[in-house]
Parts: C-alpha cells; structure tokens; sequence
C-alpha cells in the first residue's frame, strides 16, 4: 500500500530560522544541512522542501500541498491558493511587514504623484504596477532582483519599493517612505485540490492547529500557587486569565492550588502582588502551546 505523504513547502531564506523555529515549537523534530533543500522531520507522512518565499505559492497552487510565504507574495504571484491560517509570531520575526514607496532622504518627490515618469524599482512588481496604475500615475516600473535600496542610493532609479518592518534599514540607507504599497503576514496556505482530500485536508489542519497554537503561547506562562481558602477571592481578582483559573482543593485542609495562564509580560509585577493577597509557592512556567 503506497504511503500517505503530505508535501509541505517551508521558505529558504529570511523566514526559514523563525519557521523552523516555530514547527520544533509545536512539537516536531525539524532539521536541515547548510546546502541542502530537502529537510528531516520526525514525521513520516510529512515531505518538507526548501524553497524561496517569493515563489512557494506558484508551487503550492501546482505542486505541493501546503506551505508557507508570505500574503505579498500571494498576491504577486496572483495564485489560487486556500489560506489555511496567519502566522504572526512576533519574537523570531514571522511579524507584520510593510512594502513602501521610498525615495532619497534629500529627494524633491514629496508625493507619490510626483513619481509620474520616473524610474522605481522593486521585487514586487506585479503588485507595485497594479498601485501605481489604481492610482493613474504612470511610473517605469522595473523589476529587480535584490540589492534594491542601493540602486536608488546610487541614482540608477529614482524610488523603490521596499519591504520594511522596523523601519531601521531605510533610515540606515538614508531613505524616506512617502507611501505603503501594501501590509502582509506570513500564512499557511494549501492546494485547493489538496484541500479536498480528507486525509490531506485532516493533517494539514493539525499542523494548523499545533503552529497557531505555539504561537498563542509565545508570550504567555503558565503560574501555579497554593493559597489559604481565606485568601482566595483577594488572588483571583489579581489574575487576568483565558478564562478562569483552575482551582483544586489540597490534601491539607484549608489550602488551595491556583493554576492560569497569563502574558508573561504581567509576571514581574504581579508575583509581588500574589504573594501579598497570600499566595505561596508561586511557580512560573514556559508554555509550547495554547489551544483555544
């Protein structure tokens, strides 16, 4: 009997350390060689392969069954994919990012209306075409295959359209955003035909579920106290939690435990609270994963 496999395609690339990240986060054994395209997972009916962002949604609209890029990319590439969840996971860089018109700091275009002519170069032609003409400015926009800010630094063009997210390498390259293009997050996305496959469809909705649920607990501990029944009411109102904590009785009369989930971000000023409404033996804890 021929072997269940689920072709997954994983970006090469700025997304690929968050990524690999994530997925050992949710549970599985991921590793790759330097040079190699081809990734060991402890999953037998999963068959991950590398490759570029840019171009995973043409692929996975063909070939693969899911994968993961980028919704600018999506929309670049005009693929028919199904979106099978986001991925925003701030801490190793699956963020929100920003493609945005950028001229020379010392630039006379204040405007993008005063692009009307001029050269702009970028990666994300197709879209950057599509902006400019929704907007009937008739700009010469050419496609670029990297190294994009220098261009225009150098005065091979005029303006280029740029990913951002901080912000930083713009100013770095002493360049000025006068618009955004267009916002995007990382998604995980399938073939429409893999889609209807129920066994396909099943496994990757777990690998949905087990990713979107590393995610819910990247900045999120768990906190588990013991506490007087006296001292009770005065804790639970100190703890925001996903919905109630878990309280169970003790062995020794009179005594409580306490278990939630909280952000992490809250700890260092709370613990010093619980521990003055009569909480004891505070213990925090990472989380792998919220399931909501």
């Amino acid at each position: 009997m021929k072997a269940k496999i689920l072709k997954l395609g994983l970006p090469k690339g700025s997304l690929q350390e968050a990524t690999f990240r994530l997925f050992r986060k949710a549970g599985f054994r991921l590793e790759v060689s330097e040079r190699s395209y081809f990734p060991v997972i402890d999953d037998p009916e999963i068959e991950p392969v590398l490759l570029r962002a840019q171009e995973m949604s043409r692929y996975v609209e063909t070939d693969l069954d899911c994968g993961i890029t980028g919704q600018d990319w999506v929309l670049e590439n005009n693929s028919k994919v199904k979106e099978v969840s986001e991925l925003i996971y701030a801490k190793q860089s699956l963020r929100p990012v920003r493609w945005v018109v950028a001229v020379p700091r010392d630039s006379s275009v204040k405007r993008l209306k005063d692009l009307k002519g001029r050269q702009i170069a970028t990666e994300l032609y197709n879209v950057t075409k599509k902006f400019f003409k929704s907007r009937k400015i008739k700009a010469n926009i050419e496609f670029s295959w990297g190294a994009t800010e220098v261009k225009v630094a150098q005065g091979l063009v005029e303006a280029v359209v740029e990913l951002t997210e901080t912000g930083k390498s713009l100013k770095a390259n002493k360049l000025k955003e006068i618009a955004t293009i267009c916002e995007s997050t990382t998604k995980f996305i399938a073939n429409y035909n893999s889609w209807q496959n129920s066994w396909k469809r099943a496994k990757i909705e777990q690998i949905a579920l087990l990713l979107t649920g590393a995610i819910a607990a990247e900045e999120k501990v768990g906190l588990k106290m013991n506490a007087r029944k006296e001292n009770l009411n005065k804790i639970i109102k100190l703890l925001p939690a996903l919905k109630n904590p878990t309280i169970s009785e003790l062995s020794k009369a009179g005594w409580l435990a306490i278990e939630t989930v909280i952000d992490e971000k809250i700890v260092r000023n709370l613990i010093p609270n619980l521990k003055k409404a009569g909480a004891q033996g505070i213990i925090e804890y990472p989380l792998n994963k919220v399931i909501y």
